[in-house]
């Protein structure tokens, strides 16, 4: 009675009282609970509201380690696909498993494997060659010493940037190291044509006013190029560039309206067009008629006369300065200029030595215009080397690494051109072991190729190249800091993988629509952080790029320049047996199409042929199926039908081919052969 009595008082005093009083109490509406619910349906993980019956997350590890050793996995192998979702109820699991540390008691020392600092990036050392004479080697210790004085008296954290550049008799391939690390790659064959940058004069060929477009001869055999009207109509410069007033009197143009390209370019007229894009597949090159002359530290524009400062400079002051130099250069009439980035923190001199080499240039492409008629290249883009050189390279580069002597000198007296100092930063190497497996280079660059890229942290990014788009995913793998929450977890992954992504698109030169899948965050800080890290990071990349916020399914969208190939175009063809699908019918399959092809021969035969006889001629593979697993099948078929079939296996056949023969005439009833090249670029 007593212990009713106690229960009772306990009840009393123990009641439940909600959050917010006595009142109605309001469901808590989860954001966007549309949109997650439609994500997780897409993805096979559909979610429901009710709550749970059992509880799923006790023996997870458990069943999930027996699930992998009945598929004949590892045992602590991860499920890509389920990790996402899972990773919050694993980390619950492990931190239920931990004991509770009693007040008043010091904690056991945990024997945990630290991971251990990275120890800081040296420079691959290289042969170098001895200096000549005295004072050659005088000259080379006074510079040694100068260098080292420096570094003790004005320590300065330093970037180890390097430009690796290989070449041999069929391609030229360049690499540029940070840290060791691959941060730009371009290859490039001796025979294909250097279009991107070229200019030509070409004749109009078509006109085509439902596209708005005009369809150039440059000279190219049958593929003629595309230019769009609005690349016929005087541009005005990309936001990147800001606009710069010299204060000279403007005659402004003529203005031109798209309606009034017929009129001024009809067919057979004349015209100088720049390759802004180069053929891709079917695509022949895009033109446009506002031309460019890029320059170490100016763009010349010669048939426009804006002028301005790049907008990657990121300081006020160094931008003002870049102005006021731009005011004060001496330009023909009707011209323009633009500093690029390499000419922050450049002397004046500078500006005025590249000025008087582009126009020496153009008045070279303009007395070959005069000179020849359409079609015509008036103007050759530099190759690989020159470009890379002209493009990226600046102070902070160390050194440049040839392993030809050709190039070398080239190299050596370009650069010689510019700055006598920069000249020395040029090595030669000598060395018998390949120069881009000396600096590590052909391990990063099967990165490059491969599908699947790891992470530092254990995560993976998995990257699917099509012809609409380019799809990546992000996965957490094995995380090696399984004891922090799943949260912070999957941030650090996100993290780390945008900024991989970001060098992936760059080493691929992947371009176009880019859907990027990363790990659900929960948190709009953590999302909007991941966000402005691929903005930071897309800041390295020549080509153009737009990138939107995470999405409410999800997903970060952004687009990317394509002017070449991509990386995988350039270095691959489509396999010969799949034809580039990537797949092929399963044994399985190949099977249930013959056994449908010979029910419907014996089905049309006369009945009163009873040693009716058909000879089918297979693949080894499918040979070996249709005999052992589906065999009962088959005894079954000629059973029905009072017929008798004979199979022959032939390795030649590809495995979607085979043959089905009159076993007295030999004549072919039906059969199969593999898909076409033809058709198959027609299905992709």
């Amino acid at each position: 009675m007593s212990e009713r009595k106690l229960s009772t008082k306990r009840r009393k005093g123990m009641r439940f009282r909600p959050s917010g009083g006595l009142g109605k109490q309001k469901k808590k509406r989860r954001p966007h609970q549309a949109a997650a619910q439609a994500r997780a349906v897409a993805v096979g993980k559909t979610e429901t509201n009710d709550d749970p019956v059992f509880d799923q997350r006790r023996h997870a590890r458990e069943i999930q380690r027996a699930e992998n050793i009945a598929a004949g996995m590892p045992p602590d192998a991860a499920d890509a696909g389920s990790q996402k979702q899972d990773s919050k109820i694993l980390a619950s699991e492990e931190a239920s498993k931990k004991p509770r540390q009693k007040r008043n008691r010091r904690p056991r020392p945990r024997n945990r494997r630290e991971a251990k600092p990275e120890a800081p990036f040296a420079p691959v050392p290289i042969q170098e060659e001895r200096p000549k004479g005295i004072v050659g080697s005088l000259r080379a210790a006074a510079d040694t010493v100068i260098s080292k004085v420096k570094e003790i008296i004005r320590p300065e954290p330093r970037v180890h940037k390097e430009l690796i550049i290989n070449s041999e008799s069929l391609e030229t391939r360049v690499a540029i190291l940070v840290e060791g690390r691959l941060e730009d790659f371009n290859i490039e064959r001796t025979h294909d044509e250097r279009l991107v940058g070229s200019i030509f004069k070409g004749r109009v060929k078509n006109l085509e006013d439902g596209l708005n477009a005009a369809f150039v001869d440059i000279g190219l055999g049958k593929k003629n190029s595309f230019l769009h009207y609005w690349d016929i109509v005087p541009s005005h410069f990309d936001s990147s560039v800001e606009i710069v007033d010299r204060g000279a009197k403007k005659q402004l143009p003529p203005k031109i309206d798209p309606e009034d390209i017929s009129r001024l370019y009809p067919v057979g007229k004349e015209i100088v067009v720049q390759v802004t894009k180069a053929a891709i597949g079917t695509k022949g090159p895009r033109v446009t008629t506002n031309l460019a002359l890029p320059g170490r530290y100016l763009v010349l524009l010669p048939q426009s006369d804006q002028s301005g400062v790049s907008g990657k400079i990121e300081s006020r002051e160094e931008r003002q300065r870049l102005k006021r130099i731009v005011k004060k250069l001496t330009l023909p009439e009707g011209m323009g200029v633009i500093i690029r980035t390499a000419g922050q923190g450049q002397k004046t001199r500078y500006f005025v030595r590249d000025l008087a080499i582009l126009l020496e240039e153009w008045n070279q492409i303009q007395e070959t215009i005069d000179a020849h008629p359409a079609p015509k290249r008036v103007h050759q883009e530099p190759d690989l080397v020159e470009r890379t050189i002209r493009d990226f390279l600046t102070e902070d580069f160390e050194r440049i690494v040839v392993d030809t002597s050709a190039e070398y000198e080239r190299i050596r007296s370009k650069i010689g051109r510019i700055s006598e100092r920069a000249a020395n930063k040029v090595k030669f190497y000598r060395e018998s072991h390949p120069i881009f497996d000396r600096f590590g280079i052909s391990r990063q660059i099967e990165s490059a190729y491969s599908r699947k890229v790891g992470l530092k942290s254990g995560g993976y990014i998995v990257i699917d190249e099509t012809e609409a788009l380019v799809a990546v995913d992000v996965n957490t793998g094995r995380h090696k800091n399984a004891a922090e929450d799943s949260e912070s977890t999957i941030y650090k992954v996100n993290l780390e993988a945008a900024e991989e992504i970001c060098r992936q698109l760059r080493l691929r030169n992947m371009g176009g629509l880019i859907i990027l899948d990363f790990i659900d965050m929960d948190s709009k800080k953590e999302q909007q952080s991941i966000y402005q890290r691929v903005k930071e990071c897309l800041q390295k990349d020549k080509a153009k790029t737009y990138v939107l916020p995470i999405s409410r399914l999800g997903l970060m969208e952004m687009t990317r320049q394509r002017i070449t190939e991509s990386m995988k175009a350039t270095a691959y063809d489509d396999c010969p047996y799949c034809l580039g699908r990537g797949h092929v019918k399963s044994p399985l399959t190949m099977s249930v199409e013959i056994q449908r092809k010979v029910s419907a021969i014996l089905k049309r035969r006369r009945h009163d042929t009873s040693d009716y006889q058909l000879i089918i001629v297979v693949n080894p593979t499918i040979y070996h199926r249709l005999l052992n697993e589906d065999e009962k099948f088959i005894v079954n078929l000629e059973k029905q039908y009072f017929g008798k079939l004979l199979f022959r296996s032939n390795p030649d056949f590809h495995a979607e081919e085979f043959k089905i023969l009159d076993g007295k005439t030999d004549n072919e009833l039906a059969g199969r052969k593999p898909i076409s090249r033809k058709h198959a670029r027609q299905n992709q």
